[in-house]
């Protein structure tokens, strides 16, 4: 158990690491090819923050653990909203400024009505993984059409201010997003080789595993560069970088584990109990982020505390889970 656990620890430190270097190599190599700031940050720091989920289920994919790459993108879409939302706007509240992270927000909801009605008779086929594939590259081709046209988007503004504050040269760019990009494949194969061990020492089923230890670590990027992001006042980017990923996770992570390994018997714990909680989620960040009747869209502390003890709840779930089993 020692060297599983240690193998946990270290992916997750590596990945943490190795993600903001990656994000940040790709941005200023984005920069250097003249790519509006606004694309560099929905579409090139969007697919940087979900680049640890996306490797991590590629990798239990290829190992023969579907459920894991699930229960990784289920619960990181759990953990990104009550845990990164919820503390970020218990920090600072969330004020929702960009109207393009308001139409992202439906659009959320729509995918993961999606991923229920081609989970709902417990198995993944290979098709069904290319449609979300295809849904995630329609995704792309909507984002960038929108980026290009609103420039005049304060989520715009926000990604600008930091890109300056990282600039770099292209040589170094390059150097950083090589580096971040294979040490995100070493720490990815790291945690998912720590996990299933630890999950097959202990009885824990993978879908369980997935949906804490590894989600927990490959979500945590997120909730750093969302608390430095709404401590400098760059709220738009906070709340964009958790929708963004959101959706990456429903379409691309699950959409690529299902292509290497299609998901013959799922869990049947998965559309009774982690669904319906993500999408819990999901309706409750729109309910607070959208904003109705012209009113700008804000996430206050009491707002986020529910989310936060709806997470807490939901671990315990789980918890309970494990220990009636």
């Amino acid at each position: 158990m020692f060297l599983p656990i240690l193998a946990i620890i270290l992916g997750i430190v590596l990945l943490l690491w190795s993600a903001d270097r990656f994000i940040d190599g790709a941005a200023a190599v984005a920069v250097h090819l003249g790519l509006p700031s606004l694309v560099i940050g929905m579409v090139i720091v969007g697919f940087g923050t979900s680049a640890p989920e996306i490797l991590v289920s590629i990798m239990a994919a290829l190992d023969g653990n579907p459920d894991l790459a699930l229960g990784n993108a289920l619960g990181s879409n759990i953990y990104n909203v009550g845990l990164i939302i919820g503390v970020s706007a218990l920090i600072v509240p969330i004020a929702v400024h960009s109207a393009i992270i308001r139409r992202e927000l439906p659009l959320l909801i729509l995918f993961g009505m999606l991923a229920g009605v081609l989970l709902w008779n417990g198995v993944l086929s290979q098709l069904e993984s290319l449609l979300l594939l295809a849904g995630f590259f329609g995704l792309m081709g909507w984002t960038i059409w929108k980026a290009l046209r609103g420039k005049n988007d304060p989520l715009a503004a926000e990604t600008e201010q930091e890109l300056v504050s990282h600039a770099m040269t292209l040589g170094r760019a390059i150097l950083w997003l090589v580096v971040g990009l294979g040490l995100l494949l070493v720490s990815s194969r790291m945690l998912v080789w720590g996990a299933v061990s630890v999950a097959s020492a202990l009885g824990v089923s993978d879908l369980i595993i997935g949906l804490t230890i590894v989600a927990l670590g490959t979500s945590l990027p997120e909730l750093a560069s969302s608390i430095a992001a709404v401590r400098k006042g760059e709220h738009d980017i906070a709340i964009g970088n958790v929708v963004g990923s959101c959706m990456f996770n429903l379409l691309a992570v699950v959409g690529i584990a299902g292509v290497i390994a299609p998901m013959e018997t799922l869990s049947a714990d998965i559309m009774l109990r982690d669904w319906p909680v993500m999408m819990a989620m999901i309706v409750a960040l729109f309910v607070m982020g959208y904003g109705f009747r012209g009113r700008q869209g804000r996430i206050n502390r009491i707002e986020a505390s529910v989310l936060l003890v709806g997470l807490v709840a939901y671990n315990g779930w789980l918890a309970n889970t494990v220990l009636s089993a």
